[in-house]
């Protein structure tokens, strides 16, 4: 683990295999943190943000340090690359898209350091008032498995920034590429203690994390049931909190759409990464005057994806991250055959790595748990609909709100449609795209908050009045 500008050991002396979830094979052994391994990064990060050394460094410094960092990643890209893909399963070819938009998630909060800026307001009285905007603390980032170092750099970013200082845990699955952008930091002129980055499990390094009192802020993306915890934690102890959770995304399909663009970002809003994306267009609503043909063509194209490992460029579909969401996966595949018509694959393989097909369910409805619940993998449900009302209301029954795409060539309708769907990020005849100058968040419970653009750096920031007065004579108050 990196802490306090050093390489170390859990003080227990635990460690955590890592695999590789194509091979199943042992490809790196790691410190699983323990409770006071968690507490002396903390200790690390608050002395450091209390520090002067910290402190004195201008907007302009660490403007150059994010772009520094960015510079490493881009220098080392191929062997992020092969790391990502190494652990996560991931294909190269979306690996190579992460690797380099976290270089330009780094380079984007670089460019906003100095441009942090404060507000004079007109007041009633006799004084020069005015607002600036000023670092959180110590902020406890907890990040995923789904998209490994995409994450290190959206949550990095805008908290390095604004001036804070980082305890950075990283999926207990999935922790080698932020152990190795930690080898790369360490060349570079940072304080010690500003960026640490820790090893281990939810239950106990999570755990400690979010319940340190010396933290003042936690950033954590992942399921909405640990959403929910954290956020009971974050509120006993009165801290901020940003958690970006899960979604049961729809992707509406008008019958004037245009058929060829739907399928491709169809496919890919239900399949990039093996479904394993919060935003995954998990649900696919298509309008019953064109469903038959869709679902010909939908399934016809889904044939043509090719599963097995990643590090394989002819290789479209990696595996599942771990055996235990394999397993996860599987027993939502059996319940879909249960309540729906399997129209396409289904089946698995974990002999050799964590494999599963592309999975279409047909005739599905919305009651269905496929259609309710989040199964984050390679499964999609297909629904029908007649109207456009129809359309709105089955995309807005769920308890989330985090994406959904429009597939029509009708400029009015998706003005129309657009402010009735209660979800954070929309698409128009295409998916996934993501742009680290937008807001990305989402309603209901897929969370609270929003990361990236401006919005994601005001999330790392105090807001503060100042009160100047400008009269020299004392008022006589007593």
């Amino acid at each position: 683990m990196y802490i306090n500008g050093a390489f170390v050991d859990s003080v227990s002396k635990k460690t955590r295999n890592i695999l590789n979830p194509a091979t199943k094979e042992v490809i790196a052994t790691v410190p699983e943190a323990q409770i006071e391994d968690v507490n002396a990064a903390v200790d690390a990060a608050r002395a450091a943000f209390d520090g002067e050394e910290w402190k004195s460094k201008t907007a302009q410094d660490r403007q150059k340090i994010l772009f520094s960092i960015a510079g490493k990643i881009r220098e080392n890209f191929e062997a992020f690359v092969k790391l990502e893909v190494e652990n996560n399963g991931k294909p190269i070819r979306e690996a190579e898209f992460d690797i380099d938009d976290a270089a330009s998630c780094f380079e984007f909060y670089a460019g906003l350091a100095t441009k942090i800026h404060g507000e004079t307001m007109s007041v009633p009285g006799n004084s020069f008032s005015y607002v600036t905007r000023e670092a959180i603390g110590v902020c406890a980032q907890i990040i995923p498995w789904n998209f490994p170092f995409l994450m290190c750099a959206w949550k990095l970013g805008p908290a390095i920034a604004a001036g804070n200082t980082v305890v950075l845990k990283p999926s207990e699955v999935t922790p080698l590429t932020a152990l190795f952008l930690a080898q790369l930091i360490d060349e570079l002129d940072i304080p010690k203690g500003v960026i640490n980055i820790v090893t281990g499990d939810g239950p106990i390094a999570g755990n400690a994390l979010i319940s340190n009192t010396k933290i003042d802020k936690i950033a954590f993306t992942g399921g909405t049931s640990t959403g929910k915890y954290i956020g009971k934690i974050a509120a006993e102890n009165l801290k901020k909190a940003t958690l970006e959770l899960g979604g049961k995304n729809p992707v509406v399909i008008f019958d004037d759409c245009k058929m060829d663009l739907a399928i491709d970002w169809g496919l890919f809003a239900a399949f990039a990464n093996s479904g394993q994306v919060c935003t995954a267009g998990s649900r696919i609503l298509i309008q019953d005057t064109i469903y038959d043909e869709f679902v010909k063509q939908f399934v016809a194209r889904a044939k043509n994806i090719k599963v097995g490992d990643g590090s394989d460029a002819e290789n479209t579909m990696g595996p599942i991250v771990s055996q235990a969401h394999f397993d996860k996966i599987k027993a939502y595949i059996e319940v879909g055959k249960s309540e729906a018509t399997l129209a396409f694959g289904g089946n698995s393989d974990d002999s050799k790595g964590f494999f599963i097909e592309p999975t279409i369910f047909t005739n599905v409805t919305p009651n269905m748990r496929i259609a309710r619940e989040e199964i984050f993998g390679p499964v999609v449900a297909l629904l029908k609909f007649s109207t456009e009302e129809e359309a709105i209301a089955m995309a807005n029954d769920t308890e989330y709100g985090l994406g959904y795409g429009l597939f029509t060539q009708d400029v009015t309708r998706v003005h129309r449609v657009m402010p009735k769907i209660r979800a954070g990020i929309g698409w128009v005849n295409f998916y996934h795209p993501t742009f680290n100058e937008m807001p990305w968040g989402g309603y209901k419970q897929s969370g609270t908050g929003r990361e990236l653009g401006l919005y994601g750096i005001e999330n790392y920031l105090e807001v503060k009045q100042v009160n100047i007065n400008l009269d020299t004579d004392p008022v006589g108050w007593y």
